[in-house]
């Protein structure tokens, strides 16, 4: 995989970082620790610049948030709860679960943006409930850019720092990210199969 990503950016540049990190946000197939961090590579030997590398990522980042962000308003709540009540098993989510993390949205929307886009596991679907729970478009925007920049401006910066590693790391990161993937999917399957229906009172 790290082949793969490292190639692919050496061959479409900004577009590309921008693509895979849409991607990342749409289905997380390579995560954005493994993406960001090459694109600063690519920055510290000069094919790249660092700020275009950062752009390009927060860029392709937002546009798979406001793509998630769209689908929350689209479903609504009613709807969105009628879904996890059908098809909870394949969203590990309970009906419940949807109005106590509603509950916590209404009550720290903006810190939850923010910080949101910082967390890994957090960072895409937390546009959903910002969609489901009608937030500002504006607010959303803002919020979901400045903690998407400071993402990617970390692990860019992470990547370009270790330039004088490149070598090194490209040698352990490669079976790294292959086994990041397998640990995703094998992560849902779990949920998927220790999902429990609650129990109708």
């Amino acid at each position: 995989m790290f082949d793969w990503i490292v190639s692919l950016i050496d061959r479409t540049g900004y577009l590309g970082i921008a693509l895979l990190m849409l991607l990342e946000n749409l289905f997380p197939p390579i995560p954005s620790e493994v993406i960001m961090p090459l694109a600063g590579f690519s920055a510290a030997k000069g094919t790249l610049s660092f700020a275009g590398v950062v752009a390009s990522g927060t860029i392709g980042s937002l546009a798979g948030a406001y793509f998630w962000f769209l689908i929350g308003r689209w479903l609504g709540l009613v709807r969105l709860k009628r879904f996890a009540g059908r098809h909870g098993c394949w969203l590990t989510l309970h009906p419940d679960e949807i109005d106590q993390a509603g509950a916590f949205f209404a009550r720290h929307r903006v810190l939850a943006l923010f910080l949101g886009r910082l967390v890994p596991a957090i960072r895409s679907i937390i546009s959903v409930p910002a969609g489901v729970y009608d937030i500002p478009i504006r607010t959303f925007f803002l919020w979901s850019s400045l903690g998407t920049a400071l993402w990617t401006l970390l692990l860019a910066s992470a990547g370009y720092l270790l330039q004088s590693q490149y070598e090194r790391v490209s040698e352990w990161l490669n079976p790294v990210s292959n086994v990041v993937f397998a640990g995703l999917a094998l992560w849902y399957l779990y949920r998927v199969v220790r999902f429990k229906t609650p129990k109708s009172s």
